[in-house]
């Protein structure tokens, strides 16, 4: 079983569903309300784990009805807690989320909270996990500190580092040399490279900005448009899978948690990609954004019914 390990945020998903979202001063009947775990960090570990990896997710929150929710799902799961700091007087992160029902877009507020004292300490306490795991995989819903952190204990043990640049917040741009996979959607591509990914052509400018920042291989989830990858010499675009979409939420991280699971088991990049590509489709049909994160044999079945492979 391949072995995952990296910082990630720890989030309890507070959505609301209505049959369109409100303008500004507008209050809008909604249909339901959902208390879920979520969090970036949290829902790719939970897709790596069920793609069918062990992982170790180094986070922080609180021992509130909030973090209740968060043990629970780590238990139910089957997922360690070795690496999660538990603060009694710190607040467990949240994200306000409003569904549209009527095409599945949502729009979000993410209150951060104990996610924001995730250090570089926290993640060199995990050093001899770093030397035996498979791929490193994190995001920027912790702190920079922490991403800088895994990139180097990923360098010092020569482990794939997997950067999903998400959300897309201010950062030096350094931070990105030496990273081996990175996986921006089109607002994340805009703001780092400058470029709009509306064409092909875009697309390779904007992923040549990010080979010049040090990045090895170059992943641009393009939602309905696919996925593109270049590194230089091998360029490739891999279809999405025609789904009917109930919530998109959790998309991005279902993407993330099995290109981490395939990257960890070594295979090739452009069944990589299809694996990851399957695994985000899924997780569209359902609601929530940790609990709609689809199962390993799920993924199999998907990938041979799609692209005619078979694992």
């Amino acid at each position: 079983m391949a072995k995952i390990i990296g910082p990630g945020s720890l989030i309890v998903d507070v959505t609301g569903f209505a049959p369109h979202l409100p303008v500004s001063g507008e209050t809008v009947k909604g249909s339901t309300l959902r208390f879920g775990p979520g969090g970036k960090g949290s829902n790719q570990m939970t897709a790596a784990h069920r793609a069918g990896s062990d992982v170790k997710i180094i986070s922080r929150r609180g021992d509130d009805v909030l973090g209740q929710i968060l043990k629970k799902h780590y238990a139910d799961e089957g997922m360690t807690e070795e690496y999660i700091v538990v603060d009694p007087e710190g607040e467990t992160a949240s994200a306000l989320i409003e569904i549209d029902e009527s095409d599945a877009q949502n729009r979000i507020i993410v209150i951060f909270a104990a996610n924001e004292k995730v250090t570089g300490e926290h993640v060199y306490a995990a050093e001899r996990d770093f030397a035996d795991c498979d791929a490193v995989l994190t995001q920027f819903e912790t702190t920079t500190d922490a991403v800088l952190a895994a990139k180097a204990l990923a360098n010092r043990y020569g482990k794939p580092f997997i950067l999903n640049p998400a959300p897309a917040i201010d950062v030096p741009l350094s931070l990105f040399d030496g990273v081996d996979y990175i996986t921006p959607n089109e607002t994340e591509t805009e703001q780092f490279t400058g470029i709009a990914v509306n064409t092909a052509e875009d697309c390779r400018a904007a992923a040549e900005k990010f080979l010049e920042m040090g990045v090895k291989n170059v992943i641009l989830t393009l939602g309905v448009r696919g996925v593109y990858f270049y590194n230089g010499e091998a360029e490739l675009m891999v279809p999405a899978v025609p789904v009917k979409a109930v919530e998109t939420t959790g998309a991005g991280d279902a993407f993330n948690g099995g290109l981490a699971t395939a990257i960890a088991e070594g295979l090739p990049v452009d069944t990589a990609l299809k694996f990851a590509t399957c695994t985000a489709a899924i997780s569209v049909t359902r609601l929530g954004s940790s609990p709609s994160m689809p199962h390993r044999h799920e993924i199999l079945a998907l990938m041979e019914k799609e692209f005619g492979i078979k694992l």
